[in-house]
């Protein structure tokens, strides 16, 4: 995916409405409401000792995939917040880009399960994270 998107592009839309995602250089490769795919590029400055690509860094990009995945399964006007997530690590991301992959396990009127898998440059499964998503109605502020 190139480094700039078109604004009319769907992921650049998604990516502008997270800008902490964008500030990790989180980017989308793939949008729509059976699957969600981004990724974030391993930096020295997002590890921790050893060159490990910190765990806040991967729930970062779980939690921004698997939100988008919950958030393109939302009805009309609905919004939606996180209210739980739990991440299992695998194994440990130490260069290249960690890819994740979401897809929705469950959507109904009240709550959104996703569930996302993270991968490693050589196609490993590094980890995994559920997160449930409350589906909540618009606020008019």
């Amino acid at each position: 995916m190139p480094d700039t998107l078109p604004q009319d592009d769907p992921r650049a839309q998604l990516l502008s409405a997270v800008p902490f995602a964008g500030h990790l250089g989180i980017t989308f490769d793939e949008a729509g409401p059976d699957r969600v795919e981004g990724t974030l590029p391993w930096s020295a400055e997002l590890c921790t000792a050893g060159g490990v690509l910190h765990g806040g860094a991967v729930m970062s990009l779980t939690d921004t995939v698997g939100a988008v995945c919950a958030f393109l399964n939302l009805p009309d006007g609905a919004i939606t917040s996180t209210i739980e997530s739990k991440t299992n690590f695998l194994r440990a991301v130490r260069s290249g880009t960690a890819r994740a992959v979401a897809r929705p396990l469950h959507v109904g009127g009240s709550f959104i399960v996703v569930q996302t898998e993270v991968y490693d440059d050589q196609g490993r499964l590094a980890g995994q994270t559920t997160q449930t998503q409350a589906v909540l109605a618009a606020r008019n502020t």
